[in-house]
């Protein structure tokens, strides 16, 4: 007798499962395209990780085609088209991104930079950027643990960095409109500005910061940042680069000199000389032509004392420089000569 309760009662639960489906019938097609979609983002995710890019395409497009809300297929999938470069696909992708998912930071940050370097649409990106701005985020902290406190700093420091680059690639294309390009500007440096204080060792921002201040005129404040930017990536050649144009525009000769000379050492390409290489050994012969002319040859000696000397030797053959020569060029590069002659 129990065993027929227990039969009927398997019958009745299975009855009532079928019933409910049938009832449910939207529903349940929903739940079974979800699940299907999921296999083939699954596809999708492999062949992208094996760089099968045309057949990831097809897989994503699959899953999209039944579950369209797959935020993470869709930000793969403007990667992808990023890397064909079909950049308005691109943002589209990105948007159908963080349209399902409004807090996937980092599908607004990528639709943003395609946004202002491939089409030109700054305000499109700064709207993004502000959005990331904006977004607010439950800090988590478990000491040990976990703590997304960093990366959501990080990621308000990168929006506000990218947020600069946007105002000033749109003050470029202000026309003749000198109010414009000041007011864009501006904002530009603000951004800077409110990254540096997130990321304060961001040399890029620190970059960027001195050559808004350089576009805009204000040759002081150029000046300091440039040699701020020095101190925290001194093997990079830009700074010393603008830094040796603006001492220049300013009659520096000297200074300028010392710069242009760390620039073109830094600036290498094995293919032969790079249209940078070109500007770089312009500017230096410029200014060598102007210190000639006003007869300061001095400037073009080196003196070099027993110290240094020493500090070269030999090795199987080879001239090889020593820690203390190292070292010696390190600080060399990252001295900026010329900061006395701005006010900080």
């Amino acid at each position: 007798m129990r065993y027929k309760l227990y039969k009927l009662f398997g019958i009745l639960v299975v009855l009532a499962i079928g019933a409910f489906l049938y009832l449910n019938s939207e529903w349940t097609l929903k739940q079974y395209d979800k699940l299907c979609s999921m296999y083939y983002v699954h596809k999708g995710d492999k062949a992208y990780s094996e760089l099968n890019l045309q057949k990831a395409i097809d897989f994503y497009n699959r899953a999209l085609k039944l579950y369209p809300q797959h935020y993470g297929a869709w930000f793969n999938l403007g990667n992808i088209y990023v890397v064909y470069e079909d950049y308005y696909s691109a943002v589209d992708a990105y948007e159908q991104a963080f349209t399902n998912n409004p807090k996937m930071m980092i599908a607004r940050m990528n639709y943003g930079i395609v946004s202002t370097e491939r089409l030109g649409d700054f305000d499109g990106a700064i709207d993004q950027y502000d959005k990331i701005i904006k977004t607010k985020r439950h800090l988590i902290s478990i000491p040990f643990v976990y703590s997304n406190r960093k990366s959501f700093k990080e990621n308000k420091g990168i929006a506000y960095y990218n947020m600069g680059v946007a105002y000033r690639q749109k003050s470029l294309y202000s026309g003749d409109s000198w109010m414009l390009q000041r007011q864009y500007l501006n904002k530009a440096i603000e951004a800077y500005k409110k990254a540096l204080k997130i990321r304060k060792k961001d040399y890029d921002a620190r970059y960027n910061l001195a050559l808004a201040y350089h576009l805009l005129g204000d040759y002081n404040n150029a000046g300091l940042n440039y040699c701020k930017a020095i101190s925290l990536a001194p093997m990079n050649y830009e700074a010393h680069y603008n830094l040796a144009v603006l001492l220049r525009h300013l009659k520096y000769y000297k200074e300028a000199k010392e710069e242009i000379e760390k620039a073109t050492a830094l600036i290498t390409d094995s293919d032969g000389a790079s249209n940078r290489q070109r500007y770089v050994f312009d500017v230096m012969n410029d200014i060598t032509r102007i210190i000639l002319t006003e007869n300061e040859k001095k400037y073009m000696v080196e003196h070099i004392d027993d110290d240094e000397i020493s500090s070269v030797t030999y090795v199987k053959g080879k001239l090889v420089a020593s820690d203390a020569l190292d070292k010696a060029i390190m600080k060399n590069f990252k001295t900026c000569g010329s900061k006395h002659l701005f006010e900080d």
